[in-house]
């Protein structure tokens, strides 16, 4: 955005031309367009980015050690999972894995096409949605399964395994629904 106003702002010193032409306000519509794309992308970095830091962190430390026991709720455990969030859906064949990782990479499509068309406030939803939902689709194409690690438990009776993507997958979900329901314009 800088370089764009500063290119508007140059070039409408050296005439007034550029402010009575068109191409003023398509050089400042280009410049917000692409602003919000770098950030919406930036965001999709980020939650990726965080996603595979902490996924190569425990599967390095459970190569060589058990799971990590961090107090009597959570535990850190790593699980394959081969369905999909929360180990929902998970089968042993091959034809269904990939039925569902096609599916996946529609819902991401669709997802993408949702964040360029949505307003701005839905652009970070749905940034941070397809942040995660491409950390989890990225563990299916070279892992064939998602490692699931953070297990929360009380007593005998233990949540869905689950990761840094699914947590972003689900605030996301969570915040949408919340201003879907809840916020009017």
């Amino acid at each position: 955005l800088d370089f764009w106003a500063n290119m508007v702002r140059f070039l409408s010193m050296e005439g007034s031309w550029l402010k009575r032409s068109a191409y003023s306000s398509t050089i400042t519509t280009i410049g917000s367009i692409l602003s919000w794309f770098l950030r919406l992308y930036s965001t999709i970095v980020l939650v990726f980015f965080l996603d595979r830091v902490s996924k190569i962190k425990i599967i390095n430390h459970q190569l060589d050690n058990e799971r990590v026991y961090i107090n009597d709720f959570i535990n850190l455990d790593l699980v394959w999972n081969t369905g999909i969030g929360f180990g929902l859906l998970s089968f042993e064949t091959n034809l269904i894995y990939n039925i569902i990782t096609f599916v996946i990479c529609v819902i991401i499509l669709i997802l993408f096409y949702a964040s360029i068309t949505s307003e701005k406030s839905e652009k970070l939803i749905f940034s941070i949605i397809i942040g995660g939902a491409i950390g989890n689709l990225y563990d299916r194409l070279f892992y064939k399964a998602v490692p699931d690690f953070i297990d929360l438990h009380y007593n005998s009776f233990h949540w869905f395994t689950f990761n840094v993507a699914d947590i972003f997958i689900t605030i996301g979900i969570i915040v949408f629904l919340i201003k879907g329901f809840f916020i009017r314009k």
